[in-house]
């Protein structure tokens, strides 16, 4: 077989193609996506069992505007089964089309004679290519799949939605490269007792992936909030010890949220440790660092953190928050309703800086807070103008003294 002759083009001579998108209407996912669906693109969704993720998709076809029809392909639930969903959700959409199959050969067929604009695929595991001898949900089952979905979509332009499983420690199910092969990455993330959900973009070669959607899950679907911070602080109570709001980062979203803290004296001799919504490591290295440089004696005594909602953060902006909500327990002494916290805390004790401190703050004063404790390095380069009362310090034994904690 000849070998074709391939001259390379210079990058700089390559003409820049407007990227063509779908708004879906719900401006959490839009973010997320960096404004809307792609045309032609390949997107992965997952999540755990019952969080939410057929609610959202039905819900996305029903709000998307499109020139074509939506063809819903499931493995999993019957025609029977949507519909009764789709009337619990109040959808009455004439361009939604279903089809109950899992054999690609015959999907294939459909997409391509039906032609639609949005194509969702529920679940890739149960699809499978008769072409292969393995099981559906397979490593080489999977990679085949999304192989010839991202041929079908890629050719004729058509955006795809897959819905994938997730393994018991929260990874889509399957080989890794199947995330490598799509364009865009979602996890629908979430407490099942809790109604907020997190829709999170892991990985988006259309836009970027630190922005994070948060929604409800209510009787009629997944509802928009529009101002997380407001829904994480609104049932505070006031002078309990063990409590203070945190100013995180996600994206180019600032997110208020209240962390707790308690202590408690240890029975079984070995105490514990234990963090919900954020790493257990930091936890117990910033509970080493308040006994050797505050010293607060927390060798005998069980430490629990937790960040109210279900939500999850890993970012380090945390740290002067945390330090100051154990002291508080463990003192027994409250911290002030309006204090925000902000900061890096090091193993010396130091307060160290964080990035966009001018968002935090704006969105600390927008909701009515009057002070605010941050690095004292951030507080010399501030250029705005804030009516919060700023408190910059440089190690958490002043953080501490400011708050009447030691």
């Amino acid at each position: 077989m000849p070998v074709r002759n391939v001259t390379p083009t210079l990058l700089k001579d390559v003409a820049k193609k407007e990227t063509t998108r779908m708004k879906t209407n719900f401006e959490e996912l839009d973010r997320v996506l960096g404004g809307g669906f792609v045309v032609g693109s390949l997107v992965l969704l997952g999540g755990e069992p019952g969080i939410g993720k057929s609610t959202l998709i039905l819900q996305i076809c029903d709000k998307l505007k499109t020139d074509g029809k939506v063809l819903y392909i499931s493995g999993e639930e019957s025609a029977e089964q949507i519909k009764i969903r789709a009337d619990r959700l109040g959808i009455n959409n004439d361009n939604i089309l279903f089809l109950g199959e899992t054999n690609i050969d015959v999907i294939e067929n459909a997409i391509n004679t039906i032609n639609p604009k949005l194509v969702i695929i529920d679940s890739i595991q149960t699809m499978y290519s008769e072409e292969i001898t393995s099981a559906a949900g397979s490593v080489s089952q999977v990679r085949e799949i999304t192989a010839r979905i991202m041929k079908i979509c890629k050719m004729a332009y058509i955006t795809t939605i897959i819905i994938g499983h997730v393994t018991k420690d929260g990874n889509i199910a399957g080989p890794r490269v199947l995330e490598h092969m799509v364009d865009t990455v979602l996890y629908l993330e979430g407490e099942r007792y809790f109604s907020y959900r997190i829709l999170r973009g892991v990985k988006n070669r259309f836009g970027s992936t630190n922005e994070i959607g948060m929604f409800e899950m209510q009787n009629e679907g997944m509802v928009e909030i529009q101002n997380p911070s407001s829904i994480l602080i609104s049932e505070r109570e006031e002078n309990i010890s063990g409590s203070i709001v945190v100013a995180s980062m996600e994206g180019t979203r600032p997110l208020l949220i209240e962390l707790q803290a308690l202590t408690s004296q240890s029975v079984f001799g070995i105490p514990r440790r234990n963090a919900n919504g954020i790493d257990y490591n930091r936890l117990t290295l910033l509970v080493a660092v308040l006994e050797k440089r505050s010293g607060l004696m927390l060798g005998n005594q069980d430490v629990y953190l937790n960040l109210v909602g279900g939500i999850k953060v890993n970012e380090p902006a945390l740290d002067l928050g945390i330090v100051l909500a154990t002291a508080s327990s463990f003192k027994n002494v409250s911290i002030p309703k309006e204090v925000v916290a902000i900061g890096e805390v090091g193993l010396t004790g130091e307060v160290r800086a964080v990035n966009m401190i001018e968002k935090r703050l704006k969105e600390a004063e927008k909701l009515g807070f009057k002070t605010c404790i941050i690095p004292e390095s951030n507080k010399k380069l501030l250029k705005d103008s804030f009516k919060l009362d700023i408190i910059g310090v440089k190690n958490v034994t002043e953080a501490m003294k400011y708050l009447g904690l030691k």
